[in-house]
């Protein structure tokens, strides 16, 4: 059964800007309850506000989703309302940097947000879920849940974890079919996320083109909350990217390597910084990264990774057919 919008009880975690503000609105705009979490407290009181400024019920419980004790407190804030539907769970931070230039510090902490933060969402959603017997789950993964990203390893790990992380769970609830956990894969999009993450490599990061709007992700997560599904990808570049992977993993992640590293050398010069990693961004409540208007900066990245499903498709092909035939069929067709 789909499920009406209409004053239905939403979690949504990383809500502060991007994507999850983004979520937000659009559940908003369609009368539900939003239960907004985040560690910034001020952009999430903006956020608040602006949600219910387009007709949707709304509080702010500021939430640090790697601290277990507090996810599991805005879970009782949400269930206090009597139920909850939908848990969008959405927080994602980043460290960009050759590995071992990386500290090691930072590859924990990604780790702990990306995937233990939403482990910890999942892990206060469920007992809820389970006494009422539905709900969904959503995670919030992106096409680096499919393919590795080179300089961004621990964000791969993360991505790469939470996948199987949904996978197994989705298969523990196999008998509980009111119960729906959800993957949203999206390709690149215009969000801060990018300024806000840790940079270690000295240079400005930005996104290849066509870079996604987050209201096009947000109105992607309100699809699968009315009618969930496991896997929804957003954007033609994660489906290209998931081919990729599939027909050559290892070409595929070194191609892309390269062009990383290129792109590198050529990006303008930048402070390094943890940016997000221990702190709240100073400058959230913004859903737009500014990344629409700086195409020609990574236009060789969007030649690369357009060219990746069809490398990996002729590499796979080619080894295919200079591998000898052997035993009684192949001397069919050869005679």
């Amino acid at each position: 059964m789909s499920l009406d919008l209409n004053n239905a009880v939403v979690v949504i975690t990383g809500a502060s800007s991007g994507i999850g503000q983004a979520t937000a609105e659009a559940f908003a705009r369609r009368g539900s309850k939003v239960v907004l979490a985040a560690r910034n407290g001020d952009a999430l009181d903006k956020v608040t506000q602006a949600c219910k400024c387009i007709g949707g019920d709304a509080i702010s419980v500021v939430t640090d989703v790697i601290d277990p004790a507090a996810v599991r407190a805005l879970a009782e804030k949400a269930n206090a309302l009597g139920r909850i539907d939908v848990w969008v769970s959405n927080v994602g931070v980043g460290a960009v940097g050759r590995f071992e230039e990386t500290p090691i510090e930072a590859h924990v902490q990604v780790i702990r947000a990306n995937l233990i933060g939403h482990m910890n969402d999942a892990h206060a959603a469920l007992p809820i879920f389970l006494k009422q017997g539905r709900g969904t789950f959503i995670n919030m993964i992106s096409l680096g849940g499919f393919a590795a990203a080179p300089f961004a390893t621990a964000y791969s790990a993360s991505k790469f974890g939470l996948r199987g992380f949904s996978e197994a769970l989705r298969a523990e609830l196999a008998d509980k079919p009111n119960i729906r956990i959800c993957d949203i894969y999206p390709a690149f999009v215009d969000t801060p996320g990018l300024s806000h993450g840790a940079n270690y490599v000295g240079r400005r990061v930005s996104a290849p083109p066509p870079v996604l709007d987050a209201r096009r992700v947000a109105e992607a997560v309100v699809k699968v909350a009315i009618s969930p599904r496991a896997t929804t990808t957003v954007g033609a570049v994660t489906t290209a990217t998931r081919l990729a992977h599939l027909l050559a993993p290892n070409l595929s992640a070194r191609v892309l390597g390269r062009l990383m590293a290129a792109y590198f050398e050529r990006a303008p010069r930048i402070a390094e910084s943890d940016g997000n990693l221990y702190r709240p961004s100073s400058d959230a409540a913004r859903i737009d990264g500014g990344l629409r208007s700086q195409h020609r900066l990574s236009a060789p990245l969007l030649l690369g990774l357009t060219a990746l499903a069809a490398v990996a498709l002729g590499a796979t092909v080619a080894s295919r057919i200079s591998r000898p035939r052997r035993g009684p069929s192949s001397s069919h067709w050869l005679s």
